[in-house]
């Protein structure tokens, strides 16, 4: 569920596991796509072959294409670190994750639909009425203390538009039930997670107050959020 974690003395417990030998009578080709073929070292070991029991092999690996690298001197100005590989499927790399269910190089694709949307939207010819359009849309993974992403930006750099898209951001992605990864979450749990959230330097916490005393929040859950999830009566009680 991503809540899991692995400790150092599991991790050792799953190299050690890993270092096991079997010995495979099948053909580990079978059935697989035309890339994953491709990427299958040749010749091919003769059967039966003698294998670890787990392994990062060469072809769980795939390259970072030359076009999908970002240079420091980035034109849109990305501050992301970038993983080595695009994707890294080897058996110990996925098995070993200390915390939650996510590779690097799978939370960084995630993370990549911020520079896409950026990419796509600075290509754009917005009208001069619009053209915030991009900062706004693209700074609601900033964070206020320069630790988001993907600039990197501090409050002060960020208008109070994408600070306001932050706040409503993160509160429709904790309240939603319409994911098939995560149930949604009651308006408690979600409004203490988001006063945490500004204590940590995450999102503004001028804005997270209006967003309380305003009547927004109230209003978007009585809207949106099945009624037993609704379990606040007085918001104003998670003011930061």
């Amino acid at each position: 569920m991503g809540g899991e974690t692995l400790d150092a003395a599991a991790v050792a417990r799953l190299r050690s596991i890993g270092e096991k030998r079997w010995s495979r009578t099948l053909d580990d080709s079978l059935g697989l796509s035309i890339d994953e073929l491709r990427r299958q070292p040749k010749p091919r070991p003769p059967l039966p072959a003698t294998e670890r029991l787990l392994q990062d092999r060469p072809e769980h690996i795939l390259s970072r294409p030359a076009d999908d690298q970002l240079g420091d001197d980035n034109r849109w100005g990305f501050k992301l670190r970038q993983p080595e590989y695009l994707y890294h499927r080897g058996e110990l790399h996925n098995l070993a994750i200390a915390r939650g269910t996510l590779t690097d190089e799978e939370r960084y694709k995630i993370n990549d639909h911020i520079v896409q949307t950026l990419k796509m939207l600075h290509e754009l010819p917005f009208p001069k009425h619009l053209q915030d359009v991009p900062e706004i849309a693209g700074g609601h993974h900033e964070r206020m203390d320069g630790k988001g992403y993907p600039r990197g930006l501090i409050g002060e750099q960020m208008s109070p538009q994408a600070r306001m898209m932050a706040v409503a951001d993160v509160f429709e992605a904790l309240t939603a039930d319409d994911r098939p990864y995560k149930p949604g979450k009651r308006l408690s749990e979600a409004l203490s997670i988001m006063r945490r959230m500004v204590g940590e330097g995450h999102l503004d916490p001028d804005l997270f107050t209006l967003f309380l005393r305003s009547g927004v929040c109230l209003a978007y859950a009585r809207r949106f959020m099945a009624e037993p999830l609704i379990d606040v009566a007085d918001v104003e009680a998670y003011l930061p």
